[in-house]
């Protein structure tokens, strides 16, 4: 896969992490790069990691599924995408209290659980031609830069980009799945 495909699929995966930096970055008190600096950071490293063990167990079952593997991945994408899309225009409360203050086990949670998604393009991959390592990494050092801004403009700005960046993010994973299905079908 070439680099601005797969910038895509990086940006689209990121998404998640964007809009939950952004409200990390809306409740606190004030900006502190430290913070941000570990916010980002365990998003980043739970992105890139996913992506890998996605890849290991997707290599594992290519031999079994190449004839529908284009169908596999057009669907994990549209699945993600479509995910992402549900929770953008689906009602989301806020109730996080604004501090200074990271609770770990609750930032590892959201690492976790906005990573889910990069899993499955993970699997994706292992169907694609292109390096897991390059994937990786720049799917780690996209979510580190989104989640960091996502912290900062949610101090400095609000909650006005996280819908839009979730809604981006699920459309865009939806197109890169089209057109790996079209360029299969018709190539």
């Amino acid at each position: 896969m070439t680099f601005w495909p797969l910038l895509l699929i990086a940006l689209g995966v990121s998404a998640d992490a964007f809009a939950v930096a952004l409200t990390k970055g809306l409740h606190m008190r004030r900006f502190n790069v430290r913070h941000a600096l570990v916010i980002a950071g365990t998003f980043g490293l739970f992105q890139a990691v996913m992506p890998l063990i996605g890849w290991f167990l997707g290599t594992q079952f290519a031999r079994y599924i190449t004839e529908v593997d284009h169908w596999v991945a057009f669907g994990l994408l549209a699945l993600v995408g479509g995910k992402m899309l549900w929770e953008a225009f689906s009602s989301h409360e806020d109730t996080e209290v604004d501090s200074d203050r990271i609770d770990v086990r609750r930032l590892l949670i959201l690492a976790l659980a906005t990573s889910i998604d990069a899993l499955a393009i993970g699997i994706t991959l292992a169907f694609l031609p292109g390096s897991i390592l390059e994937a990786v990494v720049l799917i780690g050092l996209t979510t580190f830069v989104l989640a960091f801004l996502g912290v900062f403009i949610g101090r400095r700005v609000g909650q006005r980009f996280g819908r839009p960046a979730e809604i981006a993010g699920g459309v865009i994973l939806i197109l890169i799945g089209v057109k790996i299905l079209i360029d299969h079908l018709t190539g």
